[in-house]
């Protein structure tokens, strides 16, 4: 693999691992800004009111797009071992001596 295949592996893999976890952090900024509301309208500081929403918002995106987010990694692993394993265009392929 040469310099370029290495930088285009290395990009895929930060744009994988941005759009796994998009959908989760998404959901957490959401349930965080509204549990912040809540407690800032009511003056109720209590740390597991912030936790248990958050938890259970990551649990349901993992619920409704855990199919999603496996399959987006899973082809990311698979293009990553045969772009690794696929010989460059210019190698020699070495072949056993005839009997």
């Amino acid at each position: 693999m040469n310099a370029d295949g290495l930088l285009d592996l290395w990009r895929n893999a930060l744009s994988t691992m941005v759009a796994v976890s998009a959908p989760f952090l998404i959901a957490c900024l959401a349930v965080g800004l509204v549990v912040a509301v809540i407690q800032t309208a009511t003056q109720l500081q209590e740390s597991v009111l912030t936790f248990v929403p958050k938890l259970a918002a990551t649990l349901m995106v993992l619920a409704l797009g855990g199919h999603w987010v496996l399959d987006k990694l899973g082809k990311f692993t698979t293009e990553a071992f045969t772009a690794y394993t696929t010989p460059a265009p210019n190698a020699v392929e070495l072949t056993p001596p005839a009997p």
